[in-house]
């Protein structure tokens, strides 16, 4: 089983505070600090209470740099589905942070592995992730490993499960729109960050957060492997709670 400081909270928005309190104790620790950040309707109440804290002068993002875990394979920057569009206006564009301090890997690339080469370099040069978020999929992927017969080490290509697709469907007119593949960093990439923060809410996940915090490590619910990580913390409401 992992060694993860589960914590149950009542609801989103308190998840929200809960998790903010561990970004806003790592910035002031350290200010230029590196962040591995999620998409997905998970961490929104994350993103709306570090915006809060900005504004009220509580944290300061002017040094912070930020590696996005994924994105859509096809999808510009500009497109309101891509992860980057997102990020831009659930955070980027309303906190201090420096455009050029943001990275989402590109989902128009031509050449996908000098992209996903010079992702994993963009990293290293600033010194590794300090605190990557996790959501986690009904599947158990993170970012956008899917459940497959190895753990992916670095960023890569991956084809989109049709499960990944239902759930993502949501967000587009059909799912033809959905895109079948994606770029993602790698299980290898995520497990390297010095921590980790998984946010998970709604009583869907409970199932897979017993697999992940309880199950065999397995490639089949990739967010297994994070019980070999040495600084876990899993945040979710009641109806996740899997314990």
């Amino acid at each position: 089983m992992i060694h993860a400081r589960v914590i149950k909270v009542k609801n989103p928005e308190e998840m929200g505070k809960v998790a903010a309190d561990l970004f806003e104790a790592l910035i002031q620790t350290k200010p230029a600090c590196v962040l591995g950040l999620a998409t997905g309707s998970s961490p929104l109440p994350l993103y709306r209470e570090l915006v809060e804290r900005c504004k009220a002068g509580k944290i300061d993002f002017s040094r912070v740099r930020s590696a996005n875990l994924d994105e859509y394979k096809g999808l510009s920057g500009d497109h309101p589905q891509s992860y980057r569009y997102f990020m831009q206006e659930n955070l980027f564009n309303h906190v201090n942070i420096k455009p050029e301090n943001t990275i989402v890997p590109n989902g128009q690339t031509e050449d996908v592995a000098a992209m996903c080469q010079a992702y994993e370099k963009q990293i290293e040069e600033w010194g590794g992730v300090d605190l990557q978020l996790l959501g986690i999929g009904h599947d158990g992927h993170i970012g956008f490993n899917e459940p497959t017969d190895h753990f992916p080490a670095m960023t890569h290509e991956v084809e989109l499960e049709e499960i990944t697709r239902q759930a993502n469907k949501r967000f587009f007119n059909s799912i033809d729109e959905v895109p079948t593949a994606a770029y993602t960093m790698g299980i290898g990439t995520v497990m390297a960050a010095r921590k980790v923060v998984l946010v998970a809410t709604g009583a869907d996940k409970k199932e897979i957060l017993y697999k992940t915090l309880c199950g065999p490590v397995t490639p089949q619910v990739p967010a297994s492997i994070l019980q070999f990580h040495p600084d876990v913390t899993i945040i979710c409401d009641e109806a996740a709670y899997p314990l």
